[in-house]
């Protein structure tokens, strides 16, 4: 197929993957709709039938009335827990289109698929898919899923509808093994980052209900305990956190090549160094001074931030020698 067909169909499959991921975020929806502590508890329904007990003085047998049970009616629990399953197959069919898209833009310029910010955008929400399916697999994390298709959508509609850009050869600067070294790792990174940032807000509310003692039945009833949230929000970050700081070392590495210094304050690479020391201290503070709940939320949340206003203030506004979005 010519780059043009491949571009298309690119941009077909991720269209479709869109609509996917809309007809997954309905079901996960769903499934904390109907999840809650008033759940029916299923019962079991009597049915009356005749059984045998003898024979009687004519010779004929006599037959009583008897309670029979013919199973378990649906309850709510069980509701929820269906859209729940669905949710997580239309996920990963979703992926499947999504990953499709992505390799066939790489295939239509010949490249690695992330040399602008369109395509930043669509490879990184891939990753945030990918990373919460692979620890799906081991640990039900199915609670997120709107937490998680929610802003895959919102990063994809927005890549669409404001940074799409036509496939094309790359400019020279970027021209280097370093693109899919550096790249691939800040997309990793930020995969982590954001399905830790979904935990930590989880957190908040959860730990802020519990604070408060609200017994009114809420769509958090279906999410653990604050402390669990807050446990596992901290792993992913942990887990990002030597992953961006690699890509960070890469990104300068990569510098001095293109460029025959290593560091020169460029805004990308200044706000790339803040985002670090933010999540840096963030990991810190709970493993020396020991910060634990809101406080180490808190940061982590500024930590987000930055990496946002990376994302898409520098990447947008700001003129520096990363001026690759390819957004008009």
């Amino acid at each position: 197929m010519s780059a043009e067909v491949l571009a298309g169909f690119s941009n077909d499959l991720l269209y479709a993957a869109m609509a996917v991921y809309a007809l997954a975020m309905t079901c996960f929806a769903g499934e904390l709709a109907f999840s809650g502590p008033r759940r029916r508890v299923a019962q079991e329904e009597p049915v009356r039938s005749m059984v045998p007990v003898g024979v009687g003085g004519s010779g004929l047998p006599e037959y009583v009335e008897q309670p029979a049970t013919t199973g378990k009616l649906p309850g709510r629990s069980d509701r929820a827990s269906r859209l729940g399953r669905v949710g997580v197959s239309l996920t990963v069919l979703a992926f499947g289109l999504h990953l499709g898209s992505v390799v066939a833009r790489g295939l239509s310029a010949e490249r690695a698929p992330w040399g602008n910010m369109f395509e930043f955008s669509v490879t990184g929400a891939l990753a945030v898919t990918g990373i919460w399916l692979a620890a799906l697999t081991r640990k039900d994390l199915r609670y997120l899923g709107t937490f998680v298709v929610l802003p895959v959508l919102l990063t994809l509609g927005l890549a669409v509808a404001v940074l799409y850009t036509e496939s094309a050869q790359l400019v020279p600067a970027l021209k280097s093994v370093w693109l899919v070294i550096h790249v691939s790792a800040a997309i990793l990174a930020s995969g982590l980052f954001t399905i830790g940032f979904a935990q930590t807000v989880c957190f908040l509310v959860q730990e802020h209900r519990e604070r408060a003692f609200l017994p009114k039945p809420s769509f958090m009833d279906r999410f653990p305990a604050a402390a669990a949230l807050d446990r596992s929000a901290y792993r992913f970050h942990a887990f990002g956190y030597p992953i961006w700081t690699f890509a960070v070392i890469a990104g300068a590495i990569w510098a001095e090549n293109a460029w025959g210094r290593y560091w020169g304050w460029d805004p990308k690479e200044t706000w790339a160094f803040i985002t670090w020391m933010v999540y840096t201290a963030y990991l810190h503070a709970r493993a020396t001074a020991g910060w634990r709940g809101r406080r180490a939320a808190y940061v982590a949340l500024v930590g987000y931030a930055t990496f946002l206003f990376n994302y898409l203030v520098v990447n947008i506004w700001l003129v520096g020698f990363h001026s690759y979005a390819g957004v008009g």
